[in-house]
């Protein structure tokens, strides 16, 4: 029976951040397929109420949350106390907040993790762990060479170029982010290795979708379209042409739960998610699409590089696509569509009549 089945172990879920973003589309999924989600979350960033209410209409009492800060030791070790599995969300996510806060991003993200690995440490039951990490451990990849292609920079590497950055590259952290998530990702990698704490860590890309309410520091493809949406100036930093690979939630979803049911193959493992090369795409690129959508050019002015932004990332899928078996990604013009028309339902906005919009799965 797989691990992800509900009826196989009535205990419920954690899910650290659990009325984030992606820690909302988690759990419910979790919830939809029968279990039982601890939702831990300290309640801090802006539209995480509306999620948490959302999950509890749709849910009931499959959803329990434990209004919580992840360095809340105590706290923390009795939620875990209660789990099956674990999945870590809960992080200070903004690159630009760890420059203003460098010790509050440390404490957050590291100190949080540490207390939530002694946990399942001291439980001592095999209680499986799947860590969010991020591409930011790789730094800002400026040994390659990148050419200027259009509105898009791209790597002269053509194994590069065909297939992105693997998990074999390098870490090298930049900005109190980049320490902070990736001593944090070597700390879960390495209590799979020294104490047999079954972990899982996903180095994401780019995640974008519906329940995301962007800001300019994070969540981009949601920012963008926000202010789009409402006729407002976007402030690009940089050139714009910087390229990422983005990933509807749907599909990372799907890997954090195939992750857990595979535990016992992957556990000790690292994997880059992301939407891979096909769906690379330059942010001038996506504004320019984002135009076509609403039926307008998009407002756009230019400010300064952000220290240590990648001209380029795009992750080579193939390790989890294979390992985990995940399905096809969902194409980022659909998924983009999708999401636009989600947060004009939710502002309520009149998107242009006869624009070739995608129909909402």
């Amino acid at each position: 029976m797989a691990r992800t089945d509900a009826s196989a172990d009535p205990r419920p879920v954690l899910v650290t951040g659990g009325a984030g973003f992606i820690g909302s589309n988690l759990a419910d999924r979790l919830a939809g397929d029968g279990h039982r989600v601890i939702v831990y979350d300290a309640m801090t960033r802006p539209g995480v109420e509306r999620n948490l209410a959302w999950l509890q209409d749709r849910h009931g009492d499959r959803i329990e949350h434990v209004r919580a800060d992840i360095r809340d030791a105590a706290r923390m070790a009795a939620a875990a106390r209660e789990a099956k599995a674990v999945f870590h969300l809960a992080a200070q996510v903004a690159v630009t907040t760890s420059m203003v806060e460098p010790v509050e991003d440390m404490t957050i993200n590291l100190i949080g993790t540490m207390n939530l690995l002694e946990a399942l440490r001291a439980k001592g039951d095999g209680t499986p762990l799947v860590f969010a990490s991020t591409n930011k451990v790789y730094g800002d990849l400026a040994d390659l060479d990148f050419a200027l292609e259009g509105e898009a920079y791209l790597p002269t590497d053509a194994q590069v170029r065909d297939h992105g950055i693997g998990e074999a590259r390098p870490l090298d952290f930049h900005t109190p982010y980049g320490c902070s998530k990736g001593a944090a990702d070597q700390y879960v990698l390495d209590y799979a290795r020294s104490f047999g704490v079954p972990t899982c860590v996903l180095r994401m890309s780019c995640i974008y979708g519906q329940r995301q309410m962007g800001t300019e520091d994070q969540g981009w493809v949601a920012h963008f379209l926000i202010r789009a949406l409402k006729g407002q100036q976007i402030t690009l930093f940089g050139d714009g042409c910087q390229v990422r690979d983005i990933l509807d939630v749907s599909n990372a979803v799907e890997a954090y739960l195939a992750a857990w049911d595979r535990i016992d193959q992957v556990s000790g493992r690292v994997f880059n998610l992301g939407g891979g090369p096909a769906n690379a795409v330059s942010l001038r690129q996506l504004l320019a699409f984002v135009g076509r959508i609403i039926g307008r050019p998009v407002d756009i002015a230019y400010s300064d590089w952000r220290a240590g932004d990648q001209r380029y990332f795009v992750a080579d899928t193939r390790a989890a696509d294979q390992a985990l078996d995940l399905s096809p990604k969902l194409d980022w013009q659909e998924g983009v569509t999708r999401l636009t028309q989600w947060l004009a339902a939710e502002g309520g906005i009149n998107l242009p009549i006869g624009q070739p919009l995608a129909k909402s799965a």
